[in-house]
């Protein structure tokens, strides 16, 4: 620790600290604008200038590392009136019409600085530049006439997405963001994240969809969990009058530290599927609204007569896919319960880890990995964030091998990206072992004893070329901090011989190495490990029972699911939306989505999330959970509610915490 004095007062920080952040932990606040807390110091606004005791000029805090017996003033006359004239220069340089702005009024930090400097008015004349306002984004918009030129938008692209779409064009008076080679910001490379509009400090990025409908301190703000994919992102749902206005990342969540992708920002706020807001059955062909009562008693009488496969979304709670198995595999003693994944993701994880508990590591290892290994795992489609913590580095030396039969955005990106053959991937993976332990690179021994005919099958079926495949070996042996991540383009084969390869693969490179181990399984929608968990994995066939329930909640219906049920004699389905399937079900009873409810989520690496309650359902739309509740208990039946017992019944592939 590090012992300085801020404005008389002294404190103890952990070496590396800047000044700026010192200061933030004592609770002394130094204006700044450039500076974010999740982003690299940049020192670009001067706004942060502290006077420091034996040094001529003024610093920025924002890049000043702290060092023993440092003497620092944030207050003094003479940086109040180099901060007025610092801002006074930023008013003046663009055309900033406050009372036109949708942030003036306590969202925009520089107008919030010019406040904290008692500032009525700037005297210097403006520059009048009339800079062109991009509109082109579904999104955001861009307005250069706004921007400070702080570049916390850039370096979000780049430091937090690992995209670098954005940068400044021209020079002087006329710099400007622009994105890609300066292009409509709608048809660049732009992967529409909106980490720029979160870190932008005044109006020229704005988010289209929450734009002038309230200032944030009139919002009401709920910490909870993005439920859009396994990855668990910690957001702050942003709500006013029992709406969602819009969706953040959250600075101090331990999984994304505020990053976000598309889905999870824009998709889940934005819904356009028409809500089911009353129970309906099907009445002479036709599905009319009922009552819950007639509803449930439909389909209890239903239920209790009749042989059930029962289906379950895993986007839902870990509570109600904990009832939902007791319900019907307990109580009922249904031979069919899944889930809508059926285990796609999970299944042969969850085979391997019957026999090698807890073989998977941390996401956070990606972070620092300087040699990723994708197998089947298309980050830039699926699961972004978690792609964001290595593309981040790629510009920085980092390695990224892609393998997958199909061509995907992560190629373009990739040192080398290959191809095999549908189907083929054990071979290619065997292949890489033989290559590695005939060169002599291995960290460990897998005693492979049939090398050269390893090499030779993988080149004959996998259609890769020797070189490629020697090329992709070695970068991945020579790796100090390798990292294998794979994903349904491996899970889906459900080849548990396939998951051992690869396991075997990161021993041989020291990517599982004693305590430390890197590789990971993508997983599917936000409770998938859950449901592997309580062994809601199996295919979904039905074989001769009289009666489907469905427990879709908030989930997307695939065409495949659709066609599965399509037969059913008689189809139950507790969705929020309508969709193909409520059109052929014979019950549909609406539920609550994923804003409306809490409950908890185990993400792809083990971590133990808890969403809560953001907005109220509609008044005749019940909780997914109490549904399966009541319908047990019109059977006079009791659920067992110890939910965490549920998750321990299973060996888990990856340590719970």
């Amino acid at each position: 620790m590090v012992q300085i004095t801020i404005n008389k007062q002294q404190i103890d920080v952990p070496e590396g600290t800047t000044v700026l952040r010192a200061a933030e932990m004592a609770g002394i606040n130094i204006p700044h604008l450039c500076d974010h807390k999740e982003l690299t110091p940049y020192g670009g606004c001067r706004l942060c200038i502290v006077e420091v005791q034996g040094i001529r000029v003024p610093m920025a805090s924002c890049t000043l590392p702290v060092s023993n017996g440092l003497v620092v003033e944030t207050e003094t006359e003479a940086l109040k009136k180099s901060r007025q004239f610092v801002l006074s220069m930023l008013f003046s340089e663009r055309n900033h019409f406050c009372p036109f702005c949708q942030v003036s009024g306590g969202d925009c930090e520089l107008q919030n600085a010019a406040y904290h400097e008692e500032m009525t008015h700037w005297p210097i004349q403006p520059g009048w530049s009339d800079f062109p306002v991009d509109t082109s984004h579904p999104y955001f918009v861009l307005d250069n006439n706004r921007c400070i030129l702080c570049r916390r938008c850039v370096r979000a692209c780049a430091e937090m997405a690992g995209n670098f779409t954005l940068s400044v064009a021209e020079r002087g008076a006329k710099s400007m963001i622009v994105a890609d080679t300066d292009i409509p910001l709608g048809e660049s490379t732009c992967i529409k994240c909106g980490s720029c509009v979160q870190v932008c400090p005044t109006g020229a990025l704005i988010d289209r969809t929450s734009a002038y409908q309230s200032h944030d301190k009139n919002l009401q703000e709920i910490k909870s969990v993005c439920v859009g994919c396994s990855v668990g992102c910690s957001i702050k749902i942003m709500v006013r009058d029992n709406r969602i206005v819009r969706i953040e990342g959250n600075w101090d969540g331990a999984v994304n530290h505020g990053a976000m992708c598309e889905h999870g920002r824009y998709h889940e706020s934005n819904e356009n599927r028409v809500r089911i807001t009353t129970p309906l059955m099907k009445k002479n062909g036709k599905l009319e609204p009922v009552s819950w009562d007639e509803a449930l008693s439909a389909v209890q009488e239903k239920m209790t007569k009749e042989g059930v496969a029962a289906l379950a979304s895993t986007r839902l709670s870990a509570e109600t896919l904990a009832a939902f198995k007791d319900l019907f595999e307990s109580k009922l003693h249904s031979k069919l319960v899944t889930s809508i994944e059926e285990g796609v993701p999970t299944a042969a994880v969850a085979k391997f880890a019957e026999t090698h508990e807890g073989f998977e590591g941390k996401l956070d290892a990606l972070k620092t990995a300087d040699t990723v290994l994708c197998v089947g795992a298309n980050v830039n489609r699926s699961h972004m964030v978690a792609g964001f913590l290595f593309k981040r580095n790629l510009n920085a030396g980092v390695n990224l091998i892609n393998i997958d039969p199909d061509e995907t955005s992560l190629d373009e990106v990739a040192r080398v990206a290959l191809k095999p053959k549908a189907g083929s991937d054990h071979l290619l993976i065997l292949a890489l072992q033989a290559v590695i332990a005939k060169e002599e690179l291995e960290r460990k021994s897998l005693n492979i004893k049939d090398a050269d005919a390893r090499i030779k099958k993988a080149i004959a079926e996998t259609g890769i070329s020797e070189a490629d495949l020697t090329k992709a070996a070695r970068m991945l042996a020579h790796a100090i901090s390798p990292m294998i991540v794979f994903g349904k383009g491996v899970t889906a084969q459900r080849d548990e011989k396939l998951i051992e390869a690869l396991y075997q693969l990161a021993v041989q490179v020291g990517a599982v190495d004693g305590e430390r181990s890197n590789i990971l399984s993508l997983k599917g929608e936000a409770n998938s490990q859950s449901a592997a968990l309580m062994g809601l994995d199996q295919p979904f066939n039905p074989n001769g029972e009289k009666v489907t329930y469905l427990a879709v909640g908030d989930d997307y219906v695939s065409k495949k699911l659709v066609e599965k049920t399509s037969k059913a004699e008689y189809l139950v389905v507790q969705a929020s939306y309508e969709s193909k399937l409520t059109e052929q079900a014979d019950v549909v009873l609406p539920v609550s989505i994923w804003a409306e409810q809490e409950g908890h989520y185990i993400n792809l690496d083990g971590r133990m999330r808890k969403t809560e309650k953001a907005v109220n359902a509609p008044e005749n739309v019940r909780d997914n959970l109490d549904v399966l509740t009541e319908l047990a208990k019109r059977m006079k039946l009791t659920l067992d509610a110890d939910w965490k017992k549920s998750i321990r019944e299973r060996k888990s592939s990856v340590a719970l915490n």
